[in-house]
């Protein structure tokens, strides 16, 4: 629905009347700073009233402004720049910054909780506890790739961090892979063309996918076999990881969970070498 919005408001157009005319072109116009202001803030812009706003999006077929709103951004973020994000954010963020950012996260931490389907959670831990060898790739989230793997690798030994530090480099990391292996792949807005041209060839070699991403719409959702959806929306040049994150924490549980004793032998050995070793001080010594 999202990528339609401005299809929709083209071709209701002739229907409207003067002042949601104002409001449609300005949308059409600049929907990219549209998507991140308040009705009351449109509604200035385009010199109409903020109820008049509203009834624009219940006109479209949407039950309230938010749905509009949630609409615009979604098609709009994954096109912005860095600058343009941060202009609009202007738009938003009022003067408490840091409540405003925490709430937009609560909210994304709340759609997770709401919206992901438990059945694919648990058909993502099942393919990759299965797999022969697991593949972990992200282009611009190599933090939570980082992330992922670092616990993944302790807990299984057939996980491989793919790398793309060079051109080539992520064909010739997957070039003895094929049926049986699973690769996760990471991707959020902007979308990376290396993650998409990864994930292509892994499925040339009959690797299934497991997606984390944002939504069933981003490219590595549609590739997959398994998507695990997270929201990251954050008004700024940067995204949330908030959401991502817990996502991740939720999977590594699950896995562990799924392995059942094999992982608490794991880690007992590893605690044993760690104490052996001296990794961890201990709290006598603080």
């Amino acid at each position: 629905m999202a990528k339609s919005v401005l299809h929709i408001i083209e071709d209701s157009m002739s229907t409207f009347s003067k002042g949601q005319k104002r409001i449609g072109r300005y949308i059409l116009e600049h929907y990219d700073q549209a998507a991140f202001m308040t009705a009351s803030k449109l509604g200035k812009l385009t010199e109409v009233s903020e109820s008049t706003v509203v009834r624009f999006a219940a006109e479209l077929g949407y039950d309230g402004y938010p749905s509009m709103q949630k609409a615009l951004q979604e098609m709009a973020r994954s096109r912005l720049t860095s600058t343009q994000r941060i202009q609009a954010a202007e738009n938003s963020y009022g003067d408490d910054i840091l409540g405003s950012v925490i709430q937009a996260d609560m909210e994304n931490l709340r759609q997770i909780a709401v919206n992901e389907v438990r059945g694919e959670f648990r058909a993502a831990v099942e393919r990759i506890v299965a797999a022969k060898h697991i593949y972990i790739f992200a282009r611009s989230s190599t933090h939570l790739a980082g992330y992922l793997y670092f616990y993944m690798q302790m807990m299984l030994e057939n996980v491989s961090l793919v790398q793309a530090n060079a051109a080539g480099e992520i064909f010739e990391q997957l070039f003895r892979s094929g049926k049986g292996d699973v690769m996760i792949a990471i991707s959020f807005p902007r979308y990376s063309a290396d993650t998409i041209n990864a994930v292509k060839f892994a499925k040339s070699r009959g690797i299934e996918i497991v997606a984390i991403t944002d939504q069933r719409q981003s490219p590595v959702a549609q590739l997959s076999e398994t998507a695990l959806l997270a929201p990251s929306e954050m008004l700024s040049f940067i995204d949330s990881m908030t959401a991502p994150m817990s996502l991740i924490n939720a999977l590594l549980v699950g896995i562990a969970t799924r392995m059942g004793t094999d992982v608490a032998e794991t880690f007992s050995m590893l605690e044993s070498l760690w104490n052996q070793y001296g990794v961890f001080g201990s709290s006598d010594d603080e």
